[in-house]
């Protein structure tokens, strides 16, 4: 999780210009920005209250699950977002919590899809969306990066997806790598959350993200990968750039 494609706002605008209604639900640590086809705050209070009860719970009894940056394995009868988490970051090789914020948008917005068919659920800058048409999302990788405020790109073909992002050099979350941004998108966001931290921790330099993109293509298990370190940019898969914007 970290600084996203959110930070540029520019999906905010695309998200309005269809007639989306925003609002913005904070429960502790989880601040979400939504768009839906009115206001769902009190749903969606309710889905994010849910969804921290489950995690926070088992937590408390399991304190490494918080702790560690190592894959760890569901107990049997673990919750839902728990599993999701687990699985997520044992495909990647990263903590649990590497896919914290791209589970609880996930469930938050499956949560409001009962209520509206279409829905974009930003927590942290890891989204989740359905939408009759791939959003179009702005870049932000930092004030520094030459790619802020001039690079958009959209999930191609994908009207239900996740996108996330991981950055080495902008916000607070942790990562080992240097990357400006590691935006990945895949169908289930927790996974989209900890490939990006995966890949992020991956990228020490400019000369990393052939290798880091060559990886993935052999994968096959996101759907689409874009980096940006310093001045160079590599995308692969279901990923559409435009860097005239």
């Amino acid at each position: 999780m970290g600084p996203g494609p959110g930070d540029d706002r520019f999906y905010r605008a695309w998200a309005a210009g269809r007639g989306l209604s925003e609002f913005r639900v904070a429960v502790g640590e989880s601040d979400l920005q939504i768009f839906a086809d009115r206001d769902l705050s009190v749903e969606a209070e309710a889905a994010v209250r849910r969804t921290r009860r489950d995690i926070e719970m088992y937590a408390a009894a399991n304190d490494e699950f918080i702790r560690t940056w190592e894959p760890l394995e569901a107990r049997p009868g673990a919750p839902d977002p728990v599993r999701r988490m687990c699985a997520a970051a044992a495909t990647y090789g990263v903590g649990p919590m590497a896919a914290v914020a791209g589970t609880v948008s996930e469930l938050v917005g499956r949560a409001l899809l009962q209520h509206s068919a279409q829905v974009i659920v930003e927590n942290g800058g890891d989204i989740f969306y359905r939408t009759t048409e791939p959003p179009v999302f702005g870049l932000f990788a930092g004030q520094n990066s030459p790619f802020t405020g001039r690079l958009r790109f959209r999930p191609a073909g994908l009207t239900e997806a996740g996108v996330c992002t991981s950055s080495g050099t902008v916000g607070h979350s942790t990562s080992f790598g240097r990357a400006d941004a590691v935006v990945a998108v895949a169908r289930d966001t927790a996974l989209a959350d900890a490939a990006a931290t995966a890949i992020g921790n991956s990228i020490r330099s400019e000369g990393d993200i052939q290798r880091a993109v060559d990886i993935e293509k052999d994968r096959g298990i996101i759907e689409g990968l874009l980096v940006a370190c310093g001045k160079a940019l590599g995308a692969w898969g279901a990923i559409e750039v435009d860097e005239g914007a």
